[in-house]
């Protein structure tokens, strides 16, 4: 009951003294908005074009993991959904998303950060309890089931812990959960022309009120969550003494009371300075009419009013602000600049490197299909390059780098976080910017141009692209330097003249009108004298660094000319590439757009041979993402498979061997034709052996084409629908029937002697084998393949065999394309001109 009413104590007595800054900080604000209204001011003129709303009807990411819960102490399964609002939203699974089922919770990421070492984890918990006894090695009050945490931290508000099974989901996640940051600590809207600035110099003035100055890292979210990291900036430390000393247990078992009680007391706050914040809002907007009308009718007499009151105020603080420039602050402008410059340069250049790879890759993909529906595919897939947090993660890492460490108690720099983060959004941006404009140019091109011409436009709008790209990168990252340098080194200046300079402030306010005493400030006016006497050398700092050329930055005096007058009456709207050529499947249905999830722009997550039980990271039908690193080599290694011969069902470049079963010879003969011929003898010349009685299946015909040094041997059974076709042909039984007569005269002439090896040809009859036989000789009946032609026989080898080979029984293998050996075994031997001799003889009987 105490804390609460502290609590609500507090938060009232900050957010009546921050109201009374801000009420006054609004009509300065509009005086300002007003006179840049009348008087005009131009920017610098980019040449990069920038889309109004570039996540309309997208994700970032969808995907399962595990969630330690809090009532239940569980580790649990959940559906995480981020939306265009990087907002988290979490799902009992994957289905109650897709049916639209309200979600189990939403976490804004502003003020968080992304952890994935339970140690650092440990760190910042003992840090925030502020217990000495505690050591950052304890253990912690839950363990992860993994090894690949990801936990949100948060200095007041409720920490939210996952896990997941692999390392490359957690580097997602993490790159994931880091943009959702980002993106929420990114300040507030720059469209509001009066309520934001107001809303920064009151919070401003009102840090300096208490004795902060610098840099503030806890300006996170909307305004609303701004004041309550405000309110706990002072409630926190006085509720950690009040609290803690009474919590009871262990160390663990404290640290997650504590955790508990900062969140409870953290959503109060938060609640309270929503309220308090749209009621003082409100109350500003309905004042804003009566002061506008007052600007705009003495507009001019305020304006000289405030220049006399400025040259009072100068003529009095100047001496002092040069001196304390000269002393204190020019001696580091330099090294302050190289800080900033060494990072931020080797970001914004890894930027241009990844988008130069994808519209390289953009225009291979033309060259090898140069349709638009291929093209608009790919330009769909890079629509949203710079919102892919994976993707420009390497951009973002050489921001990580920066280190501020000197400058942080001598300027008052909190962290260098603001910075970090702030190039990180630039980087972003400007690539959008640059892909934005690219997606211009070719739509432009597109009518017109196919083929050749397509890809030629293609390269030529990336060239344009790139050029415009390095002259706004040259500009955005000059004004980032100077407001970095400004943000570090004025909190700096104004400190060090508080005690001099501000008890002589009150007495200019007599010289002010009561009636412009709402629009002319003194202590605005003393900040403005400060701020334009530094920035004269913070320009010419920056100046020089671009005159030597370092890091890439351009001249001021270099602007490009108007190389495309007409680029800015392009559109501003994101192209729908696939609902415009039909890159993308699915996503239309009968010309109205379907139910389907909002197109995803991080890839998902599929592990080759890992079990996901729990939806983790798995595809979402209808997403297309940007295919990431390592994303489509199953694709290329199906397109390197070697060919397969469809007859054999094996690579090509294998040299066929013999076979050795039923089915392999089925493969690979088409017709075969038997015939049966009873004798006691055996036949062996890699055949199998056979007994008396057996029936012989001796012709076949092989559609391969066989190489001359590997002739391939058919054995083994064939089956009785290929026998039955082959006995059709009575014309090639016949003159087979003739062949195997001859072949017993020949054996009975000469029983000793070996018949080395024949030919026999397609229609059954055996040709003259010789070293000039060629198959072209050959009458083709219809049983040789085509495929076939040209193939050059081997010249006949003698068969070494010692059997008697039995006249009665013999075996012929017809193969189309190759040779046909017939080995004859004999019990006595002769040399190895009388066996050819008495071949040739046998052949020429057979043809006559």
């Amino acid at each position: 009951m105490f804390s609460e009413r502290v609590r609500a104590t507090r938060t009232s007595a900050v957010m009546a003294e921050f109201g009374r800054f801000y009420e006054q900080q609004y009509a300065v604000a509009l005086f300002n908005s007003v006179r840049y209204e009348i008087e005009g001011g131009g920017n610098t003129q980019t040449q990069l074009l920038h889309r109004k709303e570039p996540l309309k009807n997208k994700s970032i990411f969808s995907g399962g993991l595990f969630q330690y819960l809090e009532e239940s102490k569980k580790w649990r399964s959940r559906f995480l959904y981020v939306g265009d609002s990087y907002n988290i939203s979490l799902y009992e699974s994957k289905a109650a998303h897709d049916r639209g089922i309200h979600s189990k919770g939403v976490i804004n990421c502003a003020g968080y950060r992304a952890l994935t070492s339970m140690e650092e984890y440990l760190g910042l918990l003992n840090n925030s309890l502020g217990d000495t006894k505690a050591k950052s090695a304890s253990a912690p009050f839950l363990k992860c089931p993994t090894q690949f945490p990801i936990i949100l931290w948060h200095p007041y508000a409720r920490h939210h812990y996952f896990c997941v099974m692999t390392e490359k989901e957690q580097k997602k996640w993490h790159a994931v959960f880091q943009d959702c940051v980002r993106h929420s600590n990114n300040g507030l809207s720059e469209e509001c022309k009066v309520a934001t600035p107001a809303f920064t110099d009151a919070l401003r003035l009102y840090r300096q009120a208490k004795g902060h100055y610098g840099t503030w890292d806890m300006m996170c979210g909307n305004q609303a969550q701004i004041l309550a990291n405000l309110v706990m900036e002072t409630l926190h430390p006085e509720l950690k003494n009040l609290i803690v000393p009474r919590l009871k247990g262990k160390l663990q078992q404290r640290q997650k009371d504590w955790m508990l009680i900062s969140d409870a007391v953290y959503r109060q706050v938060l609640s309270q300075t929503k309220t308090q914040h749209e009621a003082l809002a409100q109350v500003c907007e309905m004042e804003r009419p009566r002061l506008d009308s007052a600007l705009r009718t003495d507009m001019d007499q305020i304006i000289t009013s405030k220049e006399h009151v400025s040259g009072k105020i100068r003529a009095l603080v100047s001496p002092r602000i040069e001196q304390l420039v000269r002393s204190k602050v020019q001696p580091y402008i330099h090294s302050i600049l190289e800080a900033l410059m060494e990072p931020t340069s080797r970001g914004f250049s890894e930027v241009r490197d990844i988008l130069f790879r994808e519209l390289v890759e953009v225009s291979k993909n033309t060259m090898n299909d140069s349709s638009k529906e291929k093209l608009g595919e790919h330009m769909d897939k890079i629509s949203m390059l710079a919102f892919h947090p994976v993707k420009m993660q390497n951009c973002y890492e050489k921001m990580e780098a920066l280190n501020l460490e000197g400058l942080q108690q001598r300027c008052d720099v909190s962290s260098p976080s603001v910075f970090i983060q702030r190039a990180q959004i630039l980087m972003r941006q400007q690539m959008d910017n640059a892909v934005h404009t690219f997606e211009q140019l070719v739509h432009q091109s597109l009518d017109g141009h196919s083929g050749e011409d397509l890809c030629k436009t293609i390269q030529r709008c990336q060239d344009r692209v790139l050029k415009k790209y390095d002259y706004d990168s040259s500009t955005v990252r000059k004004k980032f330097f100077r407001e970095a340098l400004l943000q570090i080194i004025i909190p700096y200046m104004l400190k060090q003249l508080s005690t001099s300079c501000s008890p002589d402030l009150p007495k200019f306010k007599e010289l002010i009108f009561e009636d412009f005493s709402r629009f002319i400030l003194v202590e605005s006016i003393f900040e403005e004298a400060v701020l334009q006497s530094v920035s004269k050398d913070i320009m010419m700092a920056v100046k020089e660094a671009a005159v030597q050329r370092r890091h890439n930055l351009y001249r001021d005096s270099m602007v490009l000319t108007n190389s495309d007058p007409n680029l800015h009456l392009l559109g501003e709207d994101t192209i729908d590439w696939a609902g415009q050529f039909g890159g993308v499947k699915g996503e239309t249905q009968g010309g109205e757009v379907t139910n389907r999830k909002r197109k995803q722009i991080v890839s998902m997550i599929q592990l080759d041979g890992v079990p996901l039980p729990y939806e983790s990271c798995q595809e979402v039908p209808g997403v297309d993402g940007i295919p990431e690193e390592n994303e489509g080599q199953r694709e290329q290694d199906l397109e390197t498979e070697k060919p397969v011969n469809p007859v054999q069902q094996v690579p090509i470049e294998k040299e066929p061997g013999s076979p050795e079963s039923v089915t392999e010879i089925r493969d690979l003969i088409n017709p075969v034709l038997e015939v049966v011929e009873k004798d006691s003898s055996q036949l062996t010349n890699r055949m199998l052996p056979l007994e008396e009685g057996d029936e012989v299946k001796h012709i076949t015909t092989v559609t391969e084409i066989v190489s001359r040094e590997s002739p391939k041997k058919v054995e083994g059974e064939l089956d009785a629908t290929q026998i039955e076709r082959a006995l059709e042909e009575q014309q090639c039984v016949s003159a087979i029937e003739s062949a195997i007569q001859q072949i017993e005269i020949a054996i009975q002439e000469d029983p000793g002697e070996h018949l080395s090896e024949g030919a026999i040809d397609s229609d059954g009859e055996f040709a003259q084998t010789s070293k000039n036989s060629s198959p072209l000789h050959h009458d083709d009946s219809g049983f040789q393949s085509p495929a076939n032609e040209n193939v050059e026989e081997v010249e006949p080898q003698p068969d070494t065999g010692d059997e008697v080979v039995d006249a009665e029984q013999v075996m012929l293998t017809l193969v189309e394309g190759m040779k046909t050996s017939i080995d004859l075994d004999a019990k006595a031997t002769c040399d190895a001109s009388e066996k050819k001799t008495e071949v040739e003889t046998t052949a020429d009987r057979c043809l006559l």
